[in-house]
């Protein structure tokens, strides 16, 4: 489980994007960009990760954050599909994309969620299954896509794995 209150738990930066996701908090965010309150303690002082569209990055630009490494060994992790519960704020009229993969150590991706364009000005929440096929180990990988609007942002927070693997 990640709030993201006080690191990024493990979740690294992939350094082949264009840019990173950031971690802050409400009451450092600019008027109108990004949601007023994070979802773990629903106060400005409580932090979650954002990327958000600026002058700094062309639309189209990704952003990509990846989970720690999930093992297969494990036997329920073979039998059962694990989930991936997270919380999302995607607002704003040229808000971008994020989209969501499996990603194996050998570096197949498998596309598990696409969301585009507004979502609403509050956080939602979304389980997803992590299909069980194979022996090969995975990662979860978060990925922001660049729109137009310079204030318009997409924030995650609380993601949480199911016990499985």
């Amino acid at each position: 489980h990640c709030n993201f209150e006080f690191d990024l738990c493990g979740w690294k930066q992939d350094e082949n994007d264009d840019f990173d996701w950031h971690l802050r908090t409400s009451s450092t965010r600019k008027l109108g960009t990004g949601p007023a309150t994070d979802h773990t303690l629903q106060e400005p002082s409580g932090h979650y990760i954002f990327i958000k569209n600026s002058f700094f990055q062309l639309p189209g630009q990704k952003s990509r954050i990846s989970s720690p490494v999930l093992s297969r060994k494990n036997k329920n992790c073979k039998v059962r599909e694990s989930v991936i519960i997270f919380y999302y704020h995607m607002y704003g009229a040229h808000v971008g994309s994020l989209i969501i993969y499996q990603r194996t150590t050998l570096k197949h991706e498998k596309i598990l969620l696409n969301l585009t364009g507004n979502q609403g000005n509050f956080w939602q929440r979304k389980a997803l299954t992590l299909p069980g096929d194979g022996d090969e180990d995975f990662q979860v990988v978060f990925e922001g896509i660049a729109g137009e609007g310079p204030k318009d942002g997409i924030a995650l927070d609380d993601l949480t794995f199911s016990k499985d693997c």
